[in-house]
C-alpha cells in the first residue's frame, strides 16, 4: 500500500485472504469469512488476491482475483470479480445518463438520436426512460416549450457533481472482462467475456437477473431489469427496456428497443422500437423508423432504404403488429396502419396505407400496388391469435402495472378500421359502377358486391394505381370484428365486476367515439395525451415521476375508458339495436374465429409440398406435433367457449 492509513478493515477482517496485491488511496474492506462463492462451474475463495486496487470500498465475502486494475468503485457484499483487465470510473462518470456535469459543454451531452438520422428527434437517456417517455420526446419536437422540460427533467434528475463512483450490487459476477469504465452495476448480473463496456447503467436484481455475455461492446446506454447481451453485439448510444435481448452479432446504435423484444444478427439504426419487437436474420436492416410494437422483421427486409431523399432525413412510421416479409425494401417517408403485411418485393416509392389488417403486395407484373383489407381476419386468423397470447405470455416484466395493450382488437386497431370503412364508403360513392346500381347507400352495395376491386391513386407516391381488392368483403368483415370487439370487451367487464349489461350501458354510456393514440404501447385517449402535455408545460408535472405515475392513474382507467370506446362505437355502428339481438351475430363469430384459426394451421398438415420431405405421416407428426395436441388451438378454442359462455350469461 502506498499509505497503511488508508487501509481501513472491519472487525473480522482475515489477512491470510488478502495475497499479492498493491493498494493506492482509501480502501475500505469488509469481513472475509473462511468461504468459496460458487457460480455455475465456477469456484472461487472469498479474498483479495493478485490486483492493484484504488481508492474502493469492498463489502464482505467478496471474491477479487486477478483484477489487473480496480480503481473507484463500491463493491457490495458476495461479488464475484475475476480476470479483469480494467475497471474504472472516471470523475466525471455519468452511467449512461445524458447529463452534463459542473463546467461541461453542451456539446459533449449523450443523446440518443432515433426516429431519423439528422438526429433532430435526439432524446437525452436517463436511468428509468419508458418507450412513452421516448416517444413524447421525439414526436413533438414543433414544441420548444415541452422539449426543453423534457430536458430540464433529465438534468435535474442528478447533480451535476463530478467524483461519483461505479457500483456493483451483491451477488453480481463479473469474469474474464477487458475494459469496464464508468458502469453502474446492479445486483445478481452475470458478466463474462466482455471486450468493453463504458458509460452504462446495468439494472439488474434478484427476480430480474441481467447477463451479458462473450464479446460484446456497449458503450452510453442504459440496460433494463432481466436484458440479455450476448456474442459479439455492438451497441452505442441506447437504451435496453426490460427483459430484451440482444444476440448473434447484432448492432443497435442510437436505438431505443422497447421491453420484450429480441434484435439479432442485423443491423438497426436510429429507431424507436415498442414493445414486443422481432428481429432474428442476419441480412435484415431497420432505419430511421418509429415502429409501435409486436412487429417482426424478416430476412433480406431493408426497412430504411434513406438514399431516394437529399439529404438523410427520412421516417418511416409503421403501426403496431407491422410484419414485411421476406426481402421487402421500403423507402421512405412511409407511413403504414397497424398489422400490415407486406409481401415479399422491392417497393418502388413511399406508401401511405390506411387499411389496418391489409397485405400489400408489388404486383410487377401489373405494375400496380395492391392490398387485400381486413387480410388477416380472411386467411391467417392462426398467426393473429397466436402473436396477441405469444406477446402476452412473454411479457416477462415483474411489474405490469403500466398496462401493455397487446390485444389485435383495441380502441386503436379499431378506430383505424371504422376510417377504413368510411374510405371505402367514399370510394364507392364515386365508383361509377355504383353511380348505375339500383342501390341507394355504399353499405347495402359493398354487402352485395363482396369482391368489389377499388381504384386508388393516393395511397403510392408514384403514377401508378393501387388496387384494393375485395373491398366490399374488406367493409363486411371490419365490421363483424368491431362488433366482435364490442361485445367481448362488455361481456368479459361484466363478469369481472359482476354488473349487468344494461347497467354498464347507462353508467359508461358514450356519444362520440374518441381518438385514441399509443404512447410507447400505452393506449391513451388523445384528449389526455393534450392534457399530458399541457401539464408538463404548466409546471404541475415538473419531473419524470409525476410523469409516470400519471402513465399509471390512466393504466387504471384503461378498461372502464375502453368499455366507453366500445359503446360509443356500438352507437354509431349499430343506432338503437339492443345489444342483446346481437348474441346469435357474436356466437357466429366466435365460431368463426376458432375454425378459422384451426384451418389456418390445419392447411400446414396438408400441403402436399410440405409434406414431401416426410416419409409418413408419422415421421411429420413426431417432428411438427399432431394438430389436435396443438396447445395454442386448444387455448383457443377453451377461449371462444368461454366467451360463448358469458354471452349465454350476460346476454
Amino acid at each position: 500500500a502506498d499509505n497503511w492509513k488508508n487501509i481501513r478493515v472491519s472487525e473480522n477482517f482475515n489477512p491470510h485472504k488478502v495475497e499479492n496485491n498493491k493498494f493506492y488511496g482509501l480502501i475500505r474492506i469488509g469481513e472475509i469469512d473462511d468461504i468459496y462463492l460458487d457460480f455455475h462451474d465456477l469456484h472461487q475463495p472469498a479474498g483479495i488476491y493478485n490486483s492493484t486496487i484504488i481508492s474502493c470500498d469492498i463489502g464482505s465475502n467478496v471474491s477479487i482475483n486477478n483484477v489487473r486494475y480496480l480503481s473507484h468503485y463500491i463493491i457490495r457484499d458476495t461479488v464475484i470479480l475475476s480476470n479483469i483487465d480494467e475497471m474504472v470510473t472516471t470523475s466525471y462518470a455519468k452511467f449512461g445518463n445524458g447529463i452534463i456535469k459542473e463546467n461541461e459543454d453542451e456539446d459533449i451531452r449523450i443523446k440518443i438520436e432515433v426516429c431519423n438520422e439528422n438526429g433532430n428527434r435526439a432524446i437525452m437517456p436517463y436511468d428509468g426512460m419508458v418507450s412513452a417517455d421516448a416517444f413524447l420526446w421525439s414526436k413533438y419536437r414543433d414544441d420548444s416549450e415541452l422539449m426543453e422540460k423534457f430536458k430540464e427533467f433529465t438534468q435535474t434528475r442528478y447533480d451535476d457533481k463530478r467524483g461519483y463512483y461505479g457500483t456493483v450490487g451483491e451477488y453480481t459476477v463479473i469474469k474474464n472482462c477487458r475494459i469496464i469504465k464508468d458502469v453502474k452495476i446492479g445486483s445478481h448480473a452475470y458478466i463474462k467475456g466482455c471486450n468493453k463496456l463504458k458509460n452504462l447503467t446495468i439494472n439488474s436484481e434478484s427476480a430480474s437477473s441481467t447477463q451479458l455475455g462473450e464479446g460484446i461492446e456497449l458503450v452510453n446506454g442504459v440496460i433494463g431489469f432481466g436484458c440479455r447481451v450476448f456474442y459479439g453485439v455492438k451497441a452505442i448510444r441506447f437504451i435496453l427496456s426490460d427483459y430484451s435481448t440482444l444476440k448473434y452479432g447484432a448492432r443497435l446504435i442510437n436505438s431505443f428497443l422497447g421491453s420484450n423484444s429480441t434484435i439479432s444478427c442485423c443491423e438497426v439504426l436510429n429507431a424507436l422500437i415498442f414493445p414486443g419487437h422481432e428481429q432474428h436474420h442476419n441480412n435484415s436492416f431497420l432505419c430511421a423508423a418509429t415502429l409501435l410494437g409486436q412487429s417482426n422483421i424478416a430476412s433480406g427486409a431493408t426497412v430504411g432504404s434513406n438514399h431516394n431523399s437529399r439529404a438523410n432525413d427520412g421516417e418511416i412510421v409503421a403501426g403496431r403488429g407491422f410484419w414485411p416479409g421476406l426481402c421487402t425494401s421500403l423507402k421512405h417517408n412511409s407511413l403504414f396502419s397497424s398489422f400490415n403485411l407486406l409481401a415479399k418485393g422491392a417497393y418502388p416509392a413511399e406508401i401511405n396505407n390506411p387499411f389496418p389488417f391489409s397485405l400489400l403486395s408489388n404486383n410487377e407484373k401489373e405494375g400496380e400496388l395492391t392490398i387485400i383489407p381486413a387480410y388477416w381476419f380472411m386467411y391467417n386468423l392462426y398467426a393473429l391469435e397466436r402473436n396477441s397470447w405469444k406477446y402476452s405470455v412473454r411479457d416477462n416484466r415483474k411489474n405490469k402495472k403500466l398496462d401493455l395493450e397487446l390485444n389485435y382488437l383495441a380502441p386503436d386497431t379499431v378506430n383505424e378500421m371504422l376510417s377504413a370503412m368510411t374510405l371505402i364508403e367514399k370510394l364507392i360513392l364515386n365508383d361509377e359502377e355504383y353511380k348505375n346500381s339500383s342501390f341507394n347507400n355504399a353499405e347495402d352495395y359493398l354487402i352485395s358486391n363482396r369482391g368489389k376491386d377499388l381504384i386508388v391513386h393516393n395511397i403510392e407516391n408514384s403514377k401508378r394505381k393501387t388496387r384494393i381488392l375485395k373491398s366490399g368483403h374488406a367493409y363486411c368483415v371490419y365490421k363483424d370484428f368491431i362488433l366482435y370487439y364490442i361485445i367481448r370487451n362488455i361481456l368479459e367487464y361484466c363478469e369481472n365486476t359482476d354488473k349487468k349489461v344494461d347497467e354498464i350501458l347507462s353508467s359508461l354510456s358514450a356519444d362520440t367515439i374518441e381518438n385514441w393514440v399509443s404512447i410507447g404501447g400505452q393506449l391513451i385517449r388523445e384528449k389526455d395525451l393534450e392534457n399530458i402535455i399541457l401539464s408538463v408545460k404548466n409546471g404541475s408535472v415538473n419531473s419524470w415521476e409525476s410523469l409516470h405515475k400519471i402513465y399509471l392513474d390512466l393504466s387504471e382507467k384503461y378498461t372502464a375508458l375502453k368499455i366507453k370506446h366500445c359503446i360509443s362505437v356500438y352507437k354509431q355502428m349499430f343506432n338503437q339495436e339492443p345489444i342483446t339481438g346481437k348474441k346469435d351475430k357474436f356466437q357466429k363469430l366466435c365460431h368463426y374465429i376458432f375454425e378459422e384459426t384451426f384451418k389456418s394451421r390445419q392447411k400446414d398438415y396438408f400441403n402436399e409440398f410440405r409434406l414431401s420431405t416426410y416419409n409418413s405421416k408419422e415421421e411429420m407428426e413426431e417432428v411438427m406435433g399432431k394438430l389436435e395436441d396443438n396447445s395454442f388451438i386448444q387455448i383457443n378454442k377453451e377461449e371462444m367457449e368461454k366467451l360463448i359462455s358469458l354471452s349465454e350469461k350476460y346476454l
